[in-house]
């Protein structure tokens, strides 16, 4: 066999691991070990690699975030945050139809802020709201659809420990990726709101009521969320106003709830151990995901199965949109069978390529100069610019052509092809990024193996998971059509970012 054969074979031996139960970690790394031996005739390179790789991972500086936003969420949960965001929420939502329900999405969304994680923002927020949706009359499936949908937010809504993996393998700007995450989270938020707005509407008997809570007490609880507001402003405002790095950050936040958490109470000396002890396992379990994924990476490289496959997409002439739908429908449905780091481990180094390869056509050069243009005219004409220049810049800004050299050394600018297609990939980059974590999550909650479906309906057993698989069908639409939304006007994921 060829190289790019025993890569192309790596991927149903993978599977036939994964679907044995083998932990992905582990999976990855023995069939990248396996297969560089098969490749190379020996052990020599492949253990010359262990050595290399795994240095290379853990002495990584801006993998030191993981630890510090796992721990970040585990203060804020001993804090008391995820209670006080529900009892916010609830407070100015719960006394409407399906108000509960919608306090627990506002609530999510808001530890989903200082959590980073999905699986932990969906188990917290259950412990907390679970209780609640039962004793105001919820349905046992609507209130396990709603913490599980809920829970998705977490990992979307800046800062994710997710995204910080997706930066540093396709070697982008986590910052920008944190920003281009928020107008996609609050869509989430407002998408789930809607879903349970018209649920409720459909089955009426599916939530109870609550009687309205004076404004006094609404007011009182918003205040008590004031540490989550300072940590996420801190950390998320710190961050884009050049205080410190994201790995700073994360470090800032970590010890700003550890502090909030001791003046509340929760952390104590046996609690602290006990965080650090549930990060150190969580840390270990993730960096081993990480160093299997690396090493079998390293492997797909060798055979040039990446490179390969995206030679072939380019070469049949499809339509990058094409492309983009196909490669999000697989994330759908595998996301169903994997966790979100894994999937995402395992398959940008070799998706990442092909869409890389694609012109989607995001920046327009002439655009590019007008806006430059434009920013220079706005301050006045430059001196010694006569009036028929100026009239020939006014009718290219006007008609959407390119200036000319000529125009630009009259203007003072200096905007190339190069610069659009920098401008570009790194565009391309962030939108594919917040793209594949929308519809991995989605994956989460997606029947019938949904893992967040699995996590709440495990607190409350009373509750068949087919409730559970007919309500979800809401929050999924929601995400798909967001999905759709967010792939048709890219715009509106990168509209925060910086020009």
């Amino acid at each position: 066999m060829t190289a790019l054969e025993i890569g192309i074979a790596s991927f149903p031996a993978l599977m036939v691991l994964i679907f044995l139960r083998v932990p992905i970690g582990l999976a990855m790394f023995l069939v990248g070990l396996v297969g560089l031996v098969w490749v190379t005739g020996g052990t020599q390179v492949a253990f010359a690699r262990l050595k290399n790789e795994t240095y290379t991972t853990f002495s990584s500086y801006s993998l030191t975030i993981v630890p510090m936003f796992l721990l970040m969420g585990h203060f804020a949960t001993l804090g008391g945050m995820s209670n006080a965001l529900f009892k916010a929420a609830e407070g100015w939502l719960g006394h409407r139809r399906g108000g509960v329900a919608m306090a627990a999405i506002g609530a999510c969304a808001g530890f989903g802020a200082i959590c980073g994680s999905s699986l932990a923002t969906a188990a917290t927020m259950g412990r907390v709201a679970l209780p609640e949706l039962k004793q105001y009359g919820y349905a046992g499936g609507f209130s396990t659809a709603t913490l599980a949908a809920g829970g998705t937010l977490g990992i979307l809504i800046p800062p994710s420990v997710v995204l910080v993996i997706y930066a540093i393998l396709t070697e982008q700007n986590i910052a920008k990726l944190f920003l281009a995450a928020f107008i996609p989270g609050i869509l989430a938020a407002v998408g789930y709101v809607i879903a349970i707005s018209l649920y409720v509407r459909l089955y009426p008997d599916s939530a109870g009521t609550r009687p309205p809570v004076p404004y006094s007490q609404r007011f009182a609880a918003l205040v008590r969320v004031w540490p989550v507001l300072l940590v996420f402003g801190l950390v998320v405002g710190g961050i884009y106003l050049g205080w410190f790095t994201p790995t700073e950050g994360a470090a800032v936040g970590a010890f700003g709830t550890a502090v909030i958490a001791y003046f509340n109470g929760g952390l104590t000396r046996a609690s602290l151990v006990d965080s650090f002890i549930v990060t150190a396992r969580s840390t270990a379990m993730i960096f081993f995901i990480i160093l299997g994924a690396g090493f079998y990476n390293g492997f797909l490289a060798l055979t040039q199965v990446p490179q390969e496959l995206s030679n072939f997409v380019v070469s049949q002439g499809f339509s990058p949109w094409v492309v983009l739908a196909l490669i999000l429908c697989f994330y759908l449905v595998f996301g169903c069978l994997m966790d979100s780091l894994s999937m995402i481990l395992l398959t940008i180094p070799i998706f990442f390529p092909v869409i890389s390869a694609m012109d989607f056509n995001l920046i327009s050069l002439p655009a590019m100069q007008a806006e430059a243009a434009m920013e220079v005219l706005k301050n006045g004409i430059p001196d010694g610019m006569g009036a028929e220049m100026l009239a020939s810049i006014q009718e290219a800004i006007a008609t959407g052509t390119e200036l000319t050299r000529e125009q630009m050394k009259e203007l003072g600018i200096r905007v190339t092809q190069g610069m659009a297609n920098r401008i570009e990939a790194e565009h391309v980059a962030i939108w594919f990024g917040i793209l594949v974590l929308i519809v991995v999550e989605v994956g989460l909650i997606t029947p019938p193996v949904g893992m967040n479906l699995f996590i709440i309906n495990a607190m409350d057993r009373k509750t068949p998971m087919m409730e559970t698989y007919k309500a979800v069908i809401f929050f999924v639409g929601s995400d798909i059509v967001r999905v759709i939304i967010l792939v048709a006007f890219p715009a509106i994921t990168l509209f925060l970012l910086p020009g």
